[in-house]
Order: C-alpha cells, then sequence, then structure tokens
C-alpha cells in the first residue's frame, strides 16, 4: 500500500505513479511506501487551492466558523495523541515523551489560533483619523490567498500546525509540502481534516522531494505567499524564487545559539539547561544552544559536571522507557554529524566527551553526545550549524568578551544568558542579537510569544498574533463625503 496526495479533498496517487519508502532511523527498516509528488501534482493543489479561496467558502467564512473548524481539528488530534506520537517516534526517532509532547503542542496550536480566529470578527477594521472631514479611513485585515508551506523533519506534525493553523485561521487555503524523511503525520493530519470535514482544497497535502515538489510549489505564479522552514542554502533559494515574482515569504532558517554563563548560576541548573539546550531531539533543533560560553572561574567546575552527566544519558530506540537519546533521524544526517566531529577534531578542537556510536547499538542512526572545548573560533564546528547532539564549550574573562563571542555569527536565531543577576541578565538579553532570548532556560518555546531569528537565521515571525499577520494583507478603504464639496477643480 502507497500513501496517496490529499488533493482537493481526495486521496489521489502520483502523476508519476512513482513512490518512494520512508524508515525507521533506529532500526534502519523500511516503514512505508509514499507517493512521489512532482511539479503536475504540485499543480494540481494549487489549483485546488486557488479555486477553494477565489470560489469556495472558506475566507468568507466568519473567524468564528473557522475557529470552529480548527477546534474539531485539535479535537481529533487529542483522541489519536498516542497513536501519533508513536508514528512520530517511528518517523523521527525522537524519543516517545519528547513526541508525545509535541503533539500536544499540535493541539494547542490549532486551539490557540482558533481563538484568535474568533476575535478577528471583533477586530476586523481599524478606523484612521485623517484629519479631514470630507474623509473617513479605515484599515482592514484579509487573507493573503493560496499560502504554499514547506517544513522539515525535526519537528514534523508541529511544524506543519505553526504554518496550517495561522493560515487557516486567517481564511488563507493552503498547499503543504512536508519532508520527504519524514511525511508520515503530514500524511495523518490529511485524514484529520478530512475527518473534520474541512471544505474541499482548504488544506492540499503533497509528499515528494525538494527538488520534485518543493521548487514547483515555491515557483508556481498562484501560491500567494511562501512559509518555509529549513536551510539557509534552501530558505536563500526560495527567497530568490519568491523575488521573481515578488511574492510574500517568510522564512525560519538555521542556528547557532550561545548559551552565556556566569559564575553565579547554580550549576546543576546550568548542567540541566546545557543538555536540554543541546541534547533534546538529539540536537536537531534549529535554536539548540550549541555555543555554550562560561565565565572563567566556573568553567572547569562545569565542564567536569557536563561531562559526566552526558555520560549518563540513556541512549536508544525511542520507543524504549527511560531513553533520553535516539537516533539521528536518516542515514544522510548521520554521516554530516560524523563528518563535523571528526572535521573538529581536525580543526584542533578537544574532544572530551562522546563523538561516536555508542557500543551496544549496532544498527541505527545513533550518536553518542558530543563536546567539544579548545574550539578555535573561526572553526567550522564553532561558526557553521551541526544539527546533532554536540555542543561546544568556551571560556570567557568579562561580560563584554561573552556578547561580542555570542554575536560573532552570521547567525541570529536564539541565545540565553544565566545568572542570578538579572539585571545582568536583562542588559545582555537586550545586547544579543538574535530574535529569541531565553533568561536562566534554553528551548521552552510557546505559542503565543514570537519565533524568528535576525540576520541569515530567517524573515517574520512564527506563532502568537505574528504567526498569523504571516497570512493577512492589510487593505485601507478611504471614503469621500459628497455632502462636503471637496476638491480641487469643483467650484
Amino acid at each position: 500500500m502507497t500513501f496517496n496526495h490529499f488533493i482537493d479533498g481526495q486521496w489521489q496517487p502520483a502523476d508519476s505513479q512513482q513512490s518512494f519508502v520512508t524508515i525507521n532511523p533506529a532500526t534502519e527498516q523500511p516503514i512505508q511506501s509514499v507517493a512521489a509528488g512532482n511539479s503536475v501534482d504540485i499543480d494540481k493543489a494549487v489549483k485546488a487551492a486557488r479555486k477553494a479561496f477565489d470560489h469556495g467558502p472558506w475566507p468568507r467564512l466568519s473567524g468564528k466558523q473557522r475557529g470552529a473548524y480548527l477546534r474539531k481539528i485539535a479535537d481529533l488530534i487529542n483522541q489519536r495523541l498516542d497513536e501519533l506520537a508513536r508514528l512520530e517516534v517511528t518517523d523521527n526517532g525522537k524519543p516517545f515523551p519528547e513526541a508525545k509532547w509535541d503533539i500536544e503542542d499540535t493541539a494547542g496550536c490549532f486551539e490557540f489560533y482558533a481563538a484568535l480566529a474568533e476575535q478577528m470578527d471583533e477586530q476586523d477594521s481599524e478606523t484612521i483619523d485623517l484629519g479631514e472631514p470630507a474623509f473617513t479611513s479605515k484599515a482592514i485585515k484579509e487573507p493573503v490567498g493560496v499560502a504554499g508551506a514547506i517544513i522539515p523533519w525535526n519537528f514534523p506534525m508541529l511544524m506543519a500546525a505553526w504554518k496550517v493553523a495561522p493560515a487557516l485561521a486567517a481564511g488563507c487555503t493552503m498547499v503543504l509540502k512536508p519532508s520527504e524523511v519524514t511525511p508520515l503525520t503530514a500524511i495523518a493530519l490529511a485524514e484529520i481534516v478530512e475527518q473534520a470535514e474541512l471544505p474541499a482544497g482548504v488544506l492540499n497535502i503533497v509528499t515528494g522531494t525538494g527538488p520534485e515538489a518543493g521548487q514547483p510549489l515555491a515557483e508556481h505564479p498562484d501560491v500567494d505567499k511562501m512559509a518555509f522552514t529549513g536551510s539557509v542554502p534552501t530558505g536563500s533559494r526560495i527567497m530568490s524564487m519568491a523575488a521573481n515574482q515578488v511574492k510574500n515569504i517568510s522564512l525560519e532558517l538555521g542556528g547557532k545559539s550561545p548559551l552565556i554563563i556566569f559564575a553565579d548560576t547554580d550549576i546543576e541548573q546550568a548542567v540541566e539547561w546545557i543538555m536540554f539546550g543541546i541534547f533534546w531531539n538529539q540536537g536537531q533543533v534549529c535554536s539548540a544552544t550549541s555555543r555554550v560560553l562560561v565565565e572563567e572561574s566556573l568553567y572547569p567546575q562545569l565542564l567536569e559536571r557536563l561531562t559526566e552527566e552526558a555520560k549518563k544519558i540513556t541512549i536508544g530506540e525511542g520507543n524504549e522507557s527511560g531513553v533520553l537519546l535516539g537516533p539521528l533521524v536518516n542515514e544522510a544526517q548521520y554521516q554530516k554529524v560524523m563528518a563535523a566531529i571528526e572535521r573538529g577534531q581536525g580543526e584542533g578542537a578537544k574532544l572530551v566527551c562522546g563523538g561516536g556510536r555508542p557500543e551496544h547499538l549496532h544498527q541505527g542512526y545513533y550518536v553518542e553526545p558530543t563536546i567539544f572545548t579548545e574550539v578555535p573560533e573561526d572553526s567550522w564546528i564553532w561558526q557553521e550549524e551541526i544539527f546533532g547532539p554536540v555542543v561546544c564549550v568556551k571560556s570567557f574573562t568579562s561580560e563584554e568578551q561573552a556578547v561580542q563571542l555570542a554575536n560573532d555569527s552570521r547567525f541570529g536565531l536564539a541565545g540565553a544568558v544565566m545568572s542570578n543577576d538579572l539585571q545582568r541578565c536583562d542588559r545582555v538579553a537586550c545586547a544579543l542579537r538574535a530574535g529569541i532570548i531565553w533568561i536562566n532556560c534554553s528551548q521552552p518555546t510557546f505559542v503565543q510569544a514570537p519565533w524568528g531569528g535576525y540576520k541569515q537565521s530567517g524573515i517574520g515571525r512564527e506563532l502568537g498574533h505574528w504567526g498569523l499577520n504571516n497570512y493577512l494583507e492589510t487593505k485601507q478603504i478611504t471614503s469621500y463625503d459628497p455632502q462636503q464639496r471637496w476638491g480641487w477643480y469643483i467650484k
């Protein structure tokens, strides 16, 4: 059996009749055959979304009506919570508790945007004071139109929700292309929206590779807005494609986020947040705090404790009880991370922990928690995103040096600072050139707060009302009162 595309409310095979197989990263064994989409499938999906937007009911429903659909989708996700989490473990490799957390957040995302959709009925226009009695003016929000979304493999269903939920809340229709590495929960989302009786064409899901399906989606002239989460090189290509059509885009790209730890920080808290910041989801997190800067007087003791605890992390298949670190998502990512570790050693960094495959695991794409010290500031592993359980630790002597080292990056997605001096934390948080800053923690993410980066980490913001605004256009409507007899020609 092959899982097909979901287009115009129907399950449709690939135009080419071709398929690809997803692989369980823990066992290296096939899971499921999935339709391999191409430009013909994308064109069908975009035309369905275009028809649903231009002629269907969706953008003409009230916000309250759209919110009811989103709440139903959230309810259906919650009803399948454990099943979807197990599917995510099988497809992605992450430990079950993390997968369950992701699916809970997925349902929560739909619930949040259901509430914002309902509020749109009360906030549909803003009166503008023109200071001219002959004219009245208002600004209204309207859906941008047909949205295309391309999502990554590290948080498959949650990343889908981050784009689908606000787009639908705004009144847009959408074509979603999940990563070909982890498409299974996106297919499950199609089953859920079908069960929720979402109008045909409002959400279309096409599976396939970036070159065969993603590029045609980004280039399609009937797509009004593109939303992408993934690597900087791919984001740059999508930005270039969008520029040819002056198309609305939002990009959430890579990161090399710093975590600054001052000497007055509790060492056990510091170790806990370092490990969560880089080993959660096997380090396959765009905002992972992969550069740790520790004040010199605390550095030796903290490094010793971090190394001790990193060696204790339970590694194994994600459905096994107590596992905190699963396999990387696929062989290609495993090879990239292992090559980065080898490169780091070649550049003169000191490997103090990990760096290889756990001895007790003979299959699956596993990498031990890995710690580097004495990392040159111009080295590849200090400057570039590894996207694996690899952390670089470096000492600093002053607040100014710490901020300088933290900001010396082409990325600016996230950053963190830990200290008992909250005034210093606030000062450093304001000095860091990044879109997301955590104080005395790392990685907590809330649907209510904006998410996005500076510099090469992206354009625009997701989540909160900022995420909804990604899918809205602002229209000015100005009226003239003929009784006022205003004009440059009328006598």
